[in-house]
């Protein structure tokens, strides 16, 4: 319980310090970079209090994987954000970073099609981003 309400706390002050949307549409361009494929903005702050966005993408490889996982990270922390936690890294399947209120889920397309995350936010407003 002490988890969630210190999650919420960290959620209400990045929320005053840069907005989700905006921080959502700077990774997707950090994705685009990379040539990640299968861009989705997952829009759930009406739906849990652990985040408000989600923004995942499929890659290609495990070197592609790294490369928008460093691009994205390296990118962010120059202005200032840097991620509050990072998991999946040393396998490279499915990197999440966690930005507490956007999360970035980075897929190889086996661990895509196998957790179909979408599904599972789906009562989300679903943004499908043009590559």
């Amino acid at each position: 319980m002490m988890l969630i309400n210190i999650i919420t706390l960290l959620n209400k002050f990045m929320r005053k310090i840069k907005k989700p949307k905006t921080i959502a549409r700077k990774i997707v361009d950090l994705m685009l970079d990379k040539k990640a494929t299968n861009i989705k903005i997952i829009y759930v702050d009406k739906l849990t209090s652990l985040t408000d966005v989600f923004v995942i993408c499929s890659s290609d490889s495990s070197p592609q994987t790294r490369a928008i996982t460093n691009h994205i990270t390296d990118k962010l922390t120059k202005h200032d954000l840097k991620p509050w936690h990072i998991e999946g890294y040393q396998h490279l399947k499915w990197v999440l970073i966690d930005y507490v209120n956007v999360v970035v889920h980075i897929f190889d397309k086996e661990a895509r099609d196998y957790y179909n995350f979408e599904s599972l936010w789906s009562d989300g407003k679903i943004e499908s981003i043009k590559e």
